[in-house]
């Protein structure tokens, strides 16, 4: 199990920076297939908050935010968002991930090409934290069953 830190400057500044890491990780995910990022960068960038928070609280304090036993499902629930939308392109006659046969959802064209970018951008973010956190509490000897 992490413990908590003793320097009081470590843990104010975890906590008051977490929240705009957390929010510029949000920001990278939502406008990736604008211009760099993405869902993994994103990803990478909610997990290593959520880490600092995990070595500068303590496991305890930390699970408030993202419990240890999440990882495994949120993972598998990021790669089957991602699934879906690719399976979904092809159940109406498309290849996969080909967002122009979303059009059939009601979408015009540049609709369809953003929700199915932005679907997969959330379900690949998710995915990317989730396994990134959960590698981490694995390391950490976390999961052993405390």
């Amino acid at each position: 199990m992490i413990t908590s830190s003793n320097n009081p400057i470590l843990i104010i500044a975890s906590r008051f920076l977490t929240p705009f890491i957390q929010l510029f990780a949000l920001y990278v995910i939502v406008h990736g297939h604008y211009g760099p990022g993405g869902g993994f960068q994103g990803g990478g960038i909610l997990a290593a908050s959520i880490i600092l928070l995990r070595l500068s609280l303590g496991t305890e304090k930390s699970e408030k935010v993202f419990r240890r036993t999440w990882g495994i499902p949120l993972g598998f629930f990021g790669a089957l968002v991602f699934f879906s939308i690719g399976l979904l392109t092809m159940l109406f006659g498309g290849n996969f991930l080909e967002f122009d046969e979303l059009g059939l959802l009601g979408f015009n064209k540049v609709g369809s090409h953003f929700y199915g970018i932005l679907l997969i951008e959330i379900g690949v973010g998710i995915a990317v934290m989730s396994t990134i956190v959960s590698i981490f509490d694995n390391l950490s000897g976390e999961l052993d069953g405390d």
